[in-house]
């Protein structure tokens, strides 16, 4: 009988980069892929590990579909992902509903461990976290045809206190050009316009393999590439952010201004004792060149609250420098105690109920800072990307270039012929707190 597979991915965009290569293999030997986890002999949860909640919810997940067991067709539950890299003991001991894991390093592995699962000897492929992906392997592209995400590195060697992605993904290891051009051009050539350029710290790309920062020519080699329109890039490490960097994304009319820079703090004992780079004066510094050499950028940032010591009056400061500094787009993350990692063991950890008041402080915090952001966009004439239509409303709905899938703003477009998956242009004439609105501008 033919396996049928469906593959549930948990986490962030690397991780579904990981979950479509494990699609295109399990395709390619043979076995059906479906949709809908009641029809799955077997089922591949791709875990996220990186903070208590994405924790709580991988194991939820696997307890929830292990119940397929009893309702559905289900044989055979495999876990893999951070959590079966950081936990591969814990799991197969406290969880018998699990038939398989799988690591990080060792996922092209998976048609033999859904093989080896389904015959019931219980497969454990957790070794090395360090995948090479410069190998040519299939990959089911699970996004939307006109956009799709492209690993540039994996792991990272910043080795902040709080992160354990270094434990789950190993030392940073930057791609080949070649072999992230070779995989542009066939994404290319399947109607991709949009790709994302994503690595946990893409800024120092090409360190490790070229010792030189070699970000701004991918970049460009990346959009002289036939078919793509747009190339965005996640995620900026701010103390590698180089002046050759911000001209480029500057000139390049292909590189999207928009710029994903996760700061974590403002304040300099903070980030010490977190082990970021550079202090508030660089981080201030540094925006404003990007907003001096890049106008109408897009910034976005993430930022930590509750990070052990953090006092009263640091996060009164820090509120201070989101009101000043006025990013585009913001996330906020409650810090999470991660065993094994430096911060875990450091003294004055904040209360739980403090660190949610301090999120939900800060969001509501940036609701007014962002309140006129959009209008600065009223008049002005932007590419949208096109990616559905409402029928309800009788409008269509897509992104400009200031805005990154799934996880930013959207601009709703009223029109007519406009194609899906197309980049129209669109005259702006309303801005609402997150989204635009505008009307198709004929040629």
């Amino acid at each position: 009988m033919t396996e049928k597979i469906n593959i549930v991915t948990l986490g962030c965009e690397k991780n579904l980069v990981d979950s479509e290569i494990m699609s295109g293999l399990v395709h390619e030997r043979g076995y059906t892929l479906v949709d809908h986890k009641e029809e799955a002999t077997v089922i591949i949860v791709n875990t996220c590990g990186f903070i208590d909640e994405a924790k709580e919810q991988s194991v939820n997940t696997i307890l929830e579909l292990a119940e397929l067991k009893e309702s559905g067709n289900l044989k055979a539950l495999i876990v893999s992902g951070c959590l079966t890299q950081r936990y591969k003991a814990e799991l197969m001991e406290e969880m018998p509903e699990i038939d398989g894991i799988v690591g990080t390093g060792d996922f092209h592995n998976i048609v033999q461990i859904v093989d080896e699962a389904v015959r019931g000897s219980r497969p454990v492929w957790v070794g090395n976290p360090v995948f090479n992906y410069e190998e040519a392997l299939p990959r089911k592209v699970s996004t939307p045809r006109y956009t799709t995400y492209v690993k540039i590195a994996e792991g990272c060697d910043n080795n902040c206190t709080f992160c354990s992605i270094p434990i789950m993904r190993g030392a940073f290891r930057s791609r080949s050009i070649e072999s992230i051009l070779a995989e542009v051009k066939t994404l290319a050539a399947q109607g991709v316009k949009e790709i994302s350029l994503i690595a946990q710290d893409s800024t120092n790309y090409g360190t490790d393999l070229y010792e030189e920062f070699k970000l701004p020519e991918l970049l460009n080699r990346v959009s002289e590439v036939e078919g793509i329109e747009w190339v965005r890039l996640h995620y900026a490490y701010p103390g590698f952010f180089t002046e050759e960097l911000i001209q480029t994304m500057a000139n390049n009319p292909k590189i999207c201004k928009y710029v994903d820079m996760p700061l974590q703090h403002s304040e300099d004992s903070i980030l010490k004792r977190m082990r970021r780079p550079g202090r508030q004066r660089d981080i201030r510094e540094l925006v404003a060149r990007i907003r001096e050499i890049i106008p109408g950028v897009s910034l976005r940032t993430s930022l930590i609250v509750g990070f052990p010591g953090e006092t009263e009056e640091d996060f009164q400061r820090l509120c201070d420098f989101v009101s000043e500094v006025g990013f585009d787009r913001l996330g906020v993350f409650t810090y999470s105690n991660e065993e094994g990692t430096p911060a875990s063991r450091l003294p004055d950890q904040v209360p739980d109920e403090v660190k949610e008041w301090r999120a939900n402080t800060l969001m509501e915090l940036q609701r007014k800072v962002i309140q006129d952001r959009g209008s600065r966009f009223v008049g002005q004439v932007l590419d949208v990307l096109v990616e559905r239509y409402d029928g309800r409303s009788d409008v269509y709905i897509g992104r400009s270039q200031y805005d990154a899938p799934e996880i930013d703003g959207e601009v709703f477009v009223k029109g007519s012929n406009i194609d899906i998956g197309e980049i129209t242009k669109v005259r702006i004439t309303h801005a609402f707190e997150y989204d635009l609105s505008g009307e198709e501008e004929l040629q």
